[in-house]
């Protein structure tokens, strides 16, 4: 259904709504050129953010239900952590804080739509991003023949001087460091912040000291190395120095660790799915401790091939999650696959957090697959027969043998 048809038979749109004037905009738009009611969703997504005052201006738009939640739990339980369990990094570096959080906002908002009977939802993502394809992949996931609004798409207010014209028409309240341009875009959430856009186009500038939201540099951090440990059950956090928390209160404190001691930064040039490359700088400090703790215990508890099996599939995981895909059957068959590795992951971590670095330096579990009477340099008392390896590698040579008696010598094709 295109544009033009949609505003004839839009009754009611579940607005991702924050607050700010975008979508503030965006509401009095909607309500402006669709002639529908609006309904509005903000989420407490551990953004930082006061969400009252969304609530209030909301209110001052006419807006009759208003929904307001808390699904931080939500969030680091049902997203954060079964993502975490495979160790996912889009291309090698990123921990896809923002990613994660677009299916958990999508479900709610299609959840609070089928609840009011609402007929459409709309989101303030741009056209040249990667939220776009990820709110909507998820609408369409979760209700097939669900109406998807995209102002960005469909508006002419093209420039910052046309957006702010449009508020002021309409009595939108702008706050003064809106009226200037904003040196860069944020995003933020439990999991990290991202910084981009503006001043940080330039790949060849480094970022001033002002764009860092959740880190204090690592140079700024203590001399003294804080130690830490982290306790895991089937591959989930569960306490910080023996001390049990919730998933959100767990990975709040590992934030608080991580800023402390200057751990997290990212500045990273990375492919978006529509087709681009954009620089973001990312903040991830609990996020970028857990992933140290958890590679951690599952070097004790993990199977060989088990390990290296999921660490093969970990890309691909990646992917499906950045381009959008957490509603997919792809990513459940991996889900299952990666959650199934987690059985055996139960233990703690000890950790020393230290200007910028996060360094493992002792792990324990009780299935431990380590052995020392195996591994040791010293009498094994039988645990291990030497004598078993002179086989083992002849056999894997064969192959090498016969390839070099013809002439294909070092592995020569």
């Amino acid at each position: 259904m295109g544009p033009t048809s949609a505003r004839k038979d839009v009754k009611k749109v579940v607005l991702a709504y924050s607050g700010g004037l975008d979508t503030s905009v965006i509401l009095r738009w909607l309500q402006n050129t669709y002639g529908c009611e609006v309904v509005t969703f903000t989420a407490d997504l551990g953004q930082g953010e006061e969400l009252e005052p969304a609530r209030k201006k909301a209110e001052m738009f006419g807006v009759k239900e208003i929904f307001v939640e808390d699904l931080r739990e939500t969030f680091v339980k049902d997203f954060v952590f079964p993502m975490f369990r495979a160790n996912t990094l889009y291309e090698g570096q990123y921990l896809l804080g923002t990613s994660i959080a677009r299916p958990l906002i999508a479900q709610r908002q299609i959840e609070i739509a089928e609840a009011v009977g609402a007929d459409a939802v709309a989101h303030g993502a741009t056209g040249k991003g990667n939220d776009q394809v990820r709110f909507e992949l998820a609408y369409y996931a979760l209700k097939p023949d669900i109406t998807v609004i995209a102002p960005w798409r469909e508006w002419d207010l093209t420039s910052r001087t046309r957006l702010l014209a449009f508020a002021e028409e309409n009595q939108i309240p702008i706050a003064k460091d809106k009226r200037g341009e904003a040196p860069f875009s944020v995003d933020a959430n439990l999991l990290h912040s991202s910084s981009e856009g503006k001043v940080l186009e330039d790949p060849a500038v480094a970022p001033e000291e002002i764009v860092f939201q959740r880190t204090i540099s690592p140079e700024a951090a203590p001399d003294k190395p804080t130690e830490i440990t982290i306790d895991f059950v089937s591959g989930d956090p569960v306490a910080i120095n023996g001390v049990a928390m919730s998933p959100a209160t767990l990975l709040t404190r590992l934030n608080e660790l991580g800023k402390e001691n200057g751990i997290g930064r990212l500045d990273m040039v990375e492919n978006r799915f529509v087709g681009m490359k954009s620089r973001g700088i990312y903040e991830t400090p609990g996020g970028t401790i857990l992933l140290t703790a958890h590679r951690s215990m599952e070097s004790i508890t993990l199977d060989r091939e088990a390990m290296h099996l999921k660490d093969s599939l970990m890309p691909r995981y990646a992917s499906i999650l950045y381009n959008g895909l957490w509603f997919s059957p792809e990513r459940r068959m991996l889900q299952a696959l990666i959650d199934a590795s987690q059985h055996s992951v139960t233990g703690r971590v000890r950790l020393k957090l230290y200007k910028g670095n996060v360094i493992c330096v002792g792990r324990e579990s009780p299935n431990s697959l380590y052995d020392a009477r195996v591994v040791t340099f010293e009498d094994d008392e039988g645990a291990y027969n030497q004598q078993d390896a002179q086989g083992f590698i002849k056999l894997n040579a064969l192959r090498l043998r016969l390839g070099a008696q013809i002439g294909r010598k070092g592995g020569a094709l």
